[in-house]
């Protein structure tokens, strides 16, 4: 049995993990977990560590258990998080040479790829998948990253033929139609919304993408009470930060503040980048057109 199915053993930790509960999973105990399952409750549980910025850790947990794929993926997807790329390419070539077929080695190691930029490169070993719907949710959010939305919607539709209830093909079934638009939008919101507030599975990633549909619908205010809900978990979240930027230059208000916290959490983060290259971009065009004013003898 699939241990992620409705069924499965690992369900609920699994449906927590894209969520974005992760300290839930991080602190689950998977002693008590059927031997069978043992390592991919274990997976699950680090990958979650990493995401709270505990990579450096986990990186030190596994290095002696390189003989395990599953484990040698964790250690690539750390080792990238942490900065390593060199390491972590070199990881993740020896796995895809050796274990492509392996779904944790799938996931993990195209995450990297894709990363890297790797594109071409992440899609060839992500398309190896039999079933694996984390390896269906990161090609969706690759071919939506590459404005290919039609074949975004087409992994999706497959995959819904295979899994009707799960909760990952429907937060995928989401992105496709942020991007979409029209009515999607509202679709979309209804999947967000009905996570991000339920106490059960609430958590700051299911709190933004809300926030993120509500910007899409043009509700403004609702996307900020979203985004505040979400600071209040935690000020120092930089994907909150980002989105908390958006949601104030949409509105006309000063993200001067905002900016200072993202930039003191996460100085290397996407959005900083972008807001640098236009500023000097500007500042280029500008200069071409200052006035020039003639000395006065």
């Amino acid at each position: 049995m699939d241990p992620y199915s409705p069924e499965g053993e690992l369900y609920i930790l699994h449906n927590e993990y894209h969520q974005g509960q992760y300290s839930n999973v991080a602190e689950y105990d998977f002693s008590s977990v059927s031997s069978e399952n043992q390592l991919a409750a274990r997976v699950l549980v680090l990958r979650a560590r990493i995401a709270l910025g505990q990579a450096d850790q986990v990186l030190a947990e596994v290095s002696d258990e390189s003989d395990v794929p599953e484990l040698s993926a964790v250690a690539a997807f750390a080792q990238f998080i942490s900065g390593d790329h060199a390491a972590a390419l070199e990881t993740v070539n020896t796995l895809v040479e050796s274990h492509a077929d392996n779904a944790a080695v799938q996931v993990l190691c195209g995450t990297v790829l894709h990363g890297l930029d790797q594109i071409d490169e992440a899609l060839a070993l992500l398309a190896k998948h039999e079933r694996n719907l984390e390896a269906v949710a990161l090609i969706t959010q690759i071919y939506l990253q590459q404005s290919q939305t039609e074949f975004a919607l087409k992994e999706v539709n497959m995959a819904r033929q295979w899994a009707q209830d799960s909760v990952l093909v429907n937060l995928a079934e989401a992105w496709v139609g942020l991007r979409v638009g029209g009515e999607k939008y509202q679709q979309a919101y209804y999947v967000f919304e009905e996570l991000a507030q339920a106490a059960s599975t609430s958590a700051n990633k299911t709190l933004v993408s809300q926030a993120v549909a509500e910007l899409h619908l043009g509700r403004l205010p609702e996307a900020e009470a979203a985004l505040e809900q979400a600071k209040g978990n935690d000020p120092g979240d930089a994907f909150v930060l980002a989105n908390s930027i958006v949601c104030s230059t949409l509105s006309g208000k000063d993200s001067t503040e905002a900016i200072s916290s993202l930039r003191s959490v996460a100085p290397d983060h996407p959005l900083l980048q972008d807001l640098a290259a236009k500023s000097s971009e500007f500042d280029t065009v500008a200069a071409t057109h200052s006035p020039k004013v003639a000395a006065q003898g």
